[in-house]
């Protein structure tokens, strides 16, 4: 199943009253992840206290978090990016997704209260130049790293995966109240048999369940582009469409 098109459900989700906030909105600029398309965004108010309540009632509403930047995709033309998570609880790994969580069993996970070291730059900075020189993030800087993925955000969580000492894996990651959001995750891309980008998905799956928070919120989908095909490989999905979430089985 390489698609979102299957059968769906309605998934009700609280109507928020949003009003009172504002919004400011890019230029139209290249799009990252579809050639020949432009891509605006739309972000609020920097100025805007966000805390946790706030937060959570956007992500439902399709809004992700990038450093200190609450944003949504705002395209003229295009509606390609759709917004995507996991009902946790009724989730059920697939044979090869239980393969990869057993692979990983000698992985030593921990929280850490900060991931702005050299240690950490290190795998990041190796992983941009090795999984994607061609994208918008290269080549990597230590600037770029603590405004994106290091920036002190209050609801962030940061999971270090080690092996043996060595760090091979990161995870920044979001509580909020209806969900934890995966923020963003690199990892060492030598260890490609252990698939380590697949199981820090299973791991903040099961961060959720132990929370008894609801949702795993991916970010955006594109059907389009190649680099978002792992996301549907998770099910249930539910995928936002207009004020609803849409349940594919």
């Amino acid at each position: 199943m390489s698609y979102l098109d299957e059968q769906i459900d309605t998934v009700e989700e609280p109507v928020v009253a949003l009003e009172s906030l504002r919004f400011l909105q890019t230029q139209p600029h290249r799009c990252s992840y579809l050639p020949d398309q432009e891509a605006a965004t739309v972000f609020v108010n920097p100025q805007q206290r966000v805390d946790r309540a706030l937060y959570s009632q956007l992500s439902a509403y399709g809004f992700r978090r990038s450093g200190n930047h609450i944003y949504k995709p705002f395209c003229q033309q295009c509606r390609a990016c759709v917004p995507l998570r996991i009902p946790v609880a009724d989730f059920t790994p697939k044979r090869q997704q239980r393969r990869t969580w057993k692979r990983n069993a000698d992985l030593v996970v921990s929280q850490v209260a900060s991931i702005d070291t050299d240690e950490h730059y290190q795998l990041y900075q190796d992983y941009i130049e090795t999984k994607h020189a061609d994208g918008d993030m290269y080549p990597p800087s230590r600037e770029h790293f603590r405004s994106f993925v290091a920036s002190d955000w209050p609801s962030s969580h940061y999971y270090e995966f080690r092996l043996e000492g060595r760090l091979v894996a990161t995870s920044v990651a979001d509580l909020m109240d209806n969900g934890i959001s995966a923020i963003y995750s690199y990892y060492d891309t030598r260890e490609h048999k252990r698939s380590l980008g697949s199981f820090i998905i299973l791991y903040l799956i099961e961060q959720s369940r132990k929370y008894a928070l609801p949702s795993l919120y991916l970010g955006y989908w594109i059907k389009d582009s190649s680099k978002m095909a792992y996301k549907s490989q998770y099910r249930p999905l539910e995928i936002q469409h207009g004020d609803q979430w849409l349940r594919v089985v």
